[in-house]
């Protein structure tokens, strides 16, 4: 599907939430949901406000975000993360399911994919639940952080051993 068809569809399956909830349709709202859909990744409401203050049609304030932001996880348009102490957000709407890698240290953020994991969890058996989607995160250090903390250790003995 291309990516016109997705934001035709995403408009669509915002209307009817919207419709359903007794919520307004402003044109706000669809510039916000225009705006996530033209994102690759991950993104916070400081990315995604200042993305909108680039558009000359809609200036939206913080609140009119965060607002917003909650209508389209409740209409399952995007997904929130939480990341350590960042929330991140991430459209949700024909994306390929994909985990999470996050730098203790840093705090970066990696995707990848992995069809046997996927198969596991798509074939788990769940008590009394249906599974819709999910999120899986995995905490540990990034390589660039890896080679960080091995030169400060080398630094540390060299030092010690120069003391001694």
């Amino acid at each position: 599907m291309d990516n016109q068809n997705v934001k035709d569809t995403v408009r669509q399956i915002f209307t009817e939430y919207l419709n359903a909830n007794g919520h307004r349709k402003t044109p706000e709202r669809y510039a916000i949901l225009d705006t996530i859909y033209s994102i690759d990744g991950h993104f916070d409401i400081d990315t995604l406000f200042s993305l909108m203050l680039n558009q000359e049609k809609f200036r939206v304030s913080r609140a009119t975000l965060y607002n917003t932001i909650i209508l389209l996880i409740n209409a399952r348009l995007v997904i929130k993360h939480q990341f350590g102490n960042s929330s991140q957000y991430e459209k949700s709407y024909n994306c390929n399911t994909h985990h999470h890698q996050i730098c203790m240290q840093c705090g970066s953020v990696s995707e990848f994919q992995n069809n046997d994991l996927q198969s596991v969890i798509a074939n788990t058996k769940l008590s009394r639940f249906q599974l819709s989607h999910y999120s899986l995160y995995i905490y540990g250090l990034c390589s660039k952080c890896m080679r960080a903390r091995k030169r400060k250790k080398v630094t540390n003995n060299n030092n010690k051993k120069n003391e001694s």
